[in-house]
């Protein structure tokens, strides 16, 4: 029996281990569905392979993002998560978010010591991630032209995007040093992924949580794909599709979804309901210049802006310098930050190896609908701006709503962004506690409220450290 079980070594469940085990007291087992890895697919900063569908390291959700748009969702099996194979965007949440979401003791200043990566730019921070904008060669030849563009268009520049100011166009702070992704598992957990070695820590790869084991009421272990893991204590870090899904598995979450796929019920919460996540789409066009280092980070620089209701920012224009496909052009993501729309994650059979069905239900309201035809309009005019030859749309589509949101629900995907599947005050309580659950948590981007106006992934370490103060009080 261990002390604390971790199940899931992503993002958060990295940081929760190794923090844990660095303090000595107790002893941990951190649980991982899929392998370690070393391969360029992980270890390349600018290798976005591992999130293609049918890649051995990405579960690949299929999920439907509005009526008939069916896509592959990536998200990371490998010891790192869904950290060690994105773009390494790490951008903090904004103070906002934080006032929105009203949850005692995770006001902004109560958040602000858990986000602790070290900003090699700006010089703060203390942690074991490291953050650096591209510079140098790694900055793209078309980065510059992207953000003189946005300079004429008048729009504010943000030298530094997690400093919590308005929003504007800046370079993305990275995870990454010399064109090498460095993920959390790299930061906190001991060899072969980097740290100092850790006493007391057993990491287990190539092990799936199949359902937590409650027993009167009380968490006691879970059960895996190699047996039962008994603990004094289970916390899951799974993300925020697997951690719902493990609790829907384990009969946490509401009776009609449980009743359906033939779990038994155990405590009834709205698991898997009312989450958020980034509706988004490509706007490709053409650089006639020269192409990125091979070790630059693909997403190199942001627009964020407001589209008229949110002065915190709820659109994003997100410059890809590296193409995607062997046709060769490069990309700005349009990006709705805020949406009002929100999603349902559900079971559909008693088999806990069966996925999860998501349904994002994506641009369901007018506001929603409106704010992305907003930032596809002026993704195009910072293209003619900047002299680019924009693909996508043309001028008469670009100009007509019905026709636009036409050519939207063609190319619709998602920033892969998901959060509230498990969320505070709704699943668990502010010390990420399973309501009516003892002995259970959640720590991973489920039990964000509402998702980010910025990308989660350096809220996801944030929580991560926040869970291991937590279970250390």
């Amino acid at each position: 029996m261990v002390d604390v079980v971790v199940v899931g070594a992503g993002s958060a469940g990295c940081a929760l281990a190794g923090r844990l085990a660095a303090r000595g007291d107790r002893s941990v087992c951190l649980l991982e569905a899929g392998p370690a890895s070393t391969l360029p697919d992980v270890t390349s900063v600018a290798s976005l392979a591992a999130t293609a569908p049918g890649h051995p390291l990405n579960w690949a959700y299929s999920a439907e993002l509005v009526r008939d748009r069916v896509v592959a969702v990536p998200r990371g099996r490998v010891v790192g998560g869904s950290g060690a194979i994105n773009g390494a965007y790490f951008v903090r949440a904004v103070p906002q978010d934080f006032a929105d979401w009203a949850v005692p003791g995770w006001a902004a200043a109560d958040v602000a010591p858990f986000y602790t990566a070290r900003d090699l730019d700006f010089g703060y921070g203390e942690g074991p991630l490291r953050l650096r904008r591209p510079a140098g060669d790694l900055l793209a030849p078309v980065t510059p032209e992207f953000l003189r563009a946005c300079a004429a268009l008048g729009c504010p520049a943000e030298p530094d995007k997690n400093a919590g100011g308005p929003p504007g166009a800046g370079l993305i702070p990275s995870n990454a040093a010399d064109g090498v992704r460095i993920s959390t598992a790299t930061a906190y957990l001991p060899p072969p992924w980097g740290a100092a070695p850790r006493a007391g820590l057993d990491v287990r790869t190539d092990v799936r949580a199949l359902r937590v084991v409650v027993e009167r009421g009380r968490a006691v272990g879970v059960e895996t794909t190699a047996g039962i893991v008994a603990a004094g204590e289970v916390v899951l870090c799974a993300g925020a599709v697997g951690s719902p899904h493990l609790l829907l598995h384990s009969g946490i979450g509401p009776a009609e979804v449980l009743r359906a796929a033939g779990v038994p019920q155990r405590a009834e919460l709205p698991v898997g309901q009312g989450w958020s996540d980034h509706p988004s789409v490509y706007l490709p066009f053409r650089w006639p210049g020269a192409p990125p280092h091979p070790d630059a980070v693909a997403g190199q620089a942001a627009l964020h802006l407001d589209s008229g209701s949110d002065p915190a920012g709820d659109l994003e224009i997100l410059l890809f310098a590296r193409p995607f496909t062997p046709d060769g052009p490069v990309h700005l993501m349009c990006a709705l930050q805020r949406p009002e729309s929100r999603g349902s994650l559900t079971i559909t059979s008693a088999d806990p190896l069966a996925p999860p069905r998501l349904d994002y239900r994506y641009l369901r309201t007018e506001a929603d609908r409106r704010r992305l035809r907003a930032a596809v309009r002026i993704a195009a005019d910072l293209l003619r701006v900047a002299d680019l030859h924009r693909e996508g749309p043309d001028g008469a589509t670009l100009g007509v709503d019905r026709r636009l949101d036409g050519w939207i629900k063609e190319v619709l995907t998602t920033s892969v962004h998901l959060c509230g599947s498990a969320a505070l005050g709704r699943v668990v309580d502010p010390e990420l506690r399973v309501l009516g659950v003892e002995g259970l948590r959640v720590a991973d981007t489920s039990v964000l409220p509402v998702v980010p106006r910025r990308g989660p992934a350096a809220t996801a370490v944030m929580v991560g450290e926040r869970a291991a103060a937590l279970l250390s009080s």
